[in-house]
C-alpha cells in the first residue's frame, strides 16, 4: 500500500514539474530577431560630395564689334574653329531708317537751308574774287608808276597788302561754299528712303574665331540688324575641361585646395579622378528642392584622370563627386548603423554570448556607412545593426 501510494506522489511531483517548466517557457520573452556586424580593421576615408557640372574653364562670346546687318550664320554647335582663320560672322553697314512726317518735314527745311548757305557761299565766293582782280590790278598800276615822283611806297605797300587780304577772302570763300556743299549732300542723305538706298559698298567686316576649339552655342543664327556688343555665339576649347560643384557651406569648409576627388556617375565604365583647385571665397544662397534655403559655395575641380579616359564629356555635362577630406589606412571600424545615442555619448549592443550588452563606445571620424572606434571595442566583436525596440541589456538574440 506504501509503495502504491509513493508511485502515485511521484507521478504528481513529475507532472508538476513539467507543468512548472511549460510555464517557465510560456512566460519567458521570446528572442529578438536581429542582424550582426562585425567590427574590422581597415582603410577609411570621409567624403563630402554632391552633384557637378562640368564646364570649359575658358569660354569666348563672340560679339559684333560695330553695327551692322549680320547676315544668316552657317556655323553648327560642335563644327571645329582655329584661332585668327575660321569665318564665323559677316557684317554689312546698316541701311537707312525710315522717317516719320514730323522727321521729314524738319530733313526738307535742313535741306532748304542748306541750299541758301549754298548759295550765299557762291556769292560771298564771286564777290571775293572780284575784290582780288581789283587788287592786282592796283598793285600792278602802281608798280608800273616811278617811284617817288607819281606813286609813293606808302601806296605800294598798301596795294600790296589789300592784294593778300583779297586773296584770303577768296580762300575762306572757297571753305564756306565746301562746307554749305557738304551740308546740302547731308540734307539731301538724310531724305532718302530705305528703298532707295543702293546696296552697300566696300568689303563686308568678316568675324574669324578667337581661339581653336568648337562651336558651343549659336545664339544669334538668323540674319539681323545688330547693335555693337550684340552677342553673337560662344567658342571655347572641349578640351580644357572642370568641374564646378555646389557645396552646402558646412560642408566647403571641410574642404582644401589639393584634395583629391572621386568623380561617379558620369556615364563611363569607371570613376574619374580629379583635384579640387579652388574653393570660391564667396557663397550664394539656393532653393533646395524642398523649399529651403541654403548657403552653398562653388568648389572648382580639375581632372587628374588622363585626358582619353574624359574626352566624351563635353561642356555642361552632369556628374556626381566625392572629394575625400580625411584618410586614415588602418583603423577600427564599425557600422554607423550600429551606434545609437545614450545621453550625450555613443552605444552599441554587442553579441554577448547570444545576449545583447550595451557598451558606450567613442567615436572619431565617421561617414555614410562607417566610423572610427576609438575606445570601447574590440576587433572581431559583433554589434547589432538598426537595433529596434525590442533589443535592450540583456535580450536573447537570433541573428537573422
Amino acid at each position: 500500500m506504501r509503495y502504491r501510494v509513493g508511485k502515485r506522489a511521484a507521478a504528481w511531483a513529475g507532472a508538476g514539474l513539467a507543468a512548472l517548466v511549460l510555464a517557465i517557457y510560456a512566460f519567458r520573452s521570446p528572442p529578438a530577431d536581429v542582424e550582426l556586424a562585425s567590427v574590422t580593421s581597415g582603410p577609411l576615408e570621409v567624403t563630402v560630395g554632391d552633384e557637378g557640372r562640368t564646364r570649359i574653364r575658358d569660354i569666348y562670346v563672340v560679339s559684333a564689334p560695330v553695327a551692322g546687318t549680320k547676315l544668316r550664320i552657317e556655323m553648327d554647335p560642335g563644327d571645329p574653329v582655329v584661332a585668327g582663320k575660321t569665318r564665323l560672322a559677316t557684317l554689312l553697314p546698316v541701311t537707312a531708317g525710315f522717317l516719320d512726317a514730323r522727321a521729314q518735314g524738319r530733313a526738307q527745311a535742313a535741306l532748304t537751308q542748306a541750299i541758301a548757305e549754298e548759295k550765299r557761299a557762291r556769292a560771298a565766293l564771286a564777290q571775293a574774287r572780284a575784290d582780288l582782280i581789283l587788287a592786282q590790278k592796283e598793285l600792278k598800276r602802281s608798280k608800273a608808276l616811278p617811284l617817288g615822283q607819281t606813286v609813293s611806297e606808302q601806296k605800294r605797300d598798301i596795294a600790296q597788302r589789300n592784294l593778300d587780304a583779297a586773296t584770303a577772302r577768296r580762300d575762306q570763300a572757297r571753305a564756306g561754299l565746301a562746307m554749305a556743299e557738304a551740308g546740302v549732300a547731308a540734307a539731301r542723305a538724310t531724305l532718302i528712303s530705305p528703298a532707295q538706298t543702293p546696296p552697300a559698298p566696300g568689303q563686308p567686316l568678316e568675324i574669324h574665331a578667337p581661339v581653336s576649339g568648337k562651336v558651343l552655342r549659336v545664339l544669334a543664327e538668323s540674319a539681323a540688324v545688330v547693335a555693337a556688343g550684340a552677342p553673337l555665339m560662344e567658342v571655347g576649347d572641349p578640351h580644357n575641361l572642370e568641374i564646378a560643384v555646389d557645396l552646402l557651406s558646412q560642408d566647403a569648409v571641410r574642404v582644401s585646395p589639393g584634395d583629391a576627388v572621386i568623380i561617379e556617375n558620369w556615364g563611363g565604365p569607371r570613376p574619374l579622378a580629379g583635384r579640387v583647385r579652388r574653393i570660391d571665397p564667396s557663397g550664394f544662397t539656393k532653393i533646395s528642392a524642398l523649399g529651403v534655403e541654403e548657403q552653398r559655395v562653388y568648389v572648382v575641380i580639375d581632372f587628374t584622370s588622363p585626358p582619353e579616359a574624359w574626352q566624351t564629356l563635353q561642356d555642361a555635362y552632369r556628374v556626381e563627386v566625392r572629394i575625400i577630406v580625411w584618410r586614415a589606412e588602418k583603423v577600427l571600424r564599425v557600422p554607423v548603423s550600429a551606434l545609437f545615442r545614450q545621453g550625450k555619448g555613443w552605444s552599441v549592443f554587442v553579441d554577448k554570448g547570444g545576449r545583447a550588452q550595451r557598451r558606450a563606445v567613442t567615436i572619431g571620424a565617421q561617414n555614410a556607412i562607417l566610423a572610427e572606434v576609438r575606445a570601447g571595442l574590440r576587433d572581431g566583436e559583433r554589434v547589432i545593426v538598426h537595433p529596434g525596440k525590442a533589443v535592450h541589456d540583456g535580450v536573447r538574440l537570433h541573428e537573422r
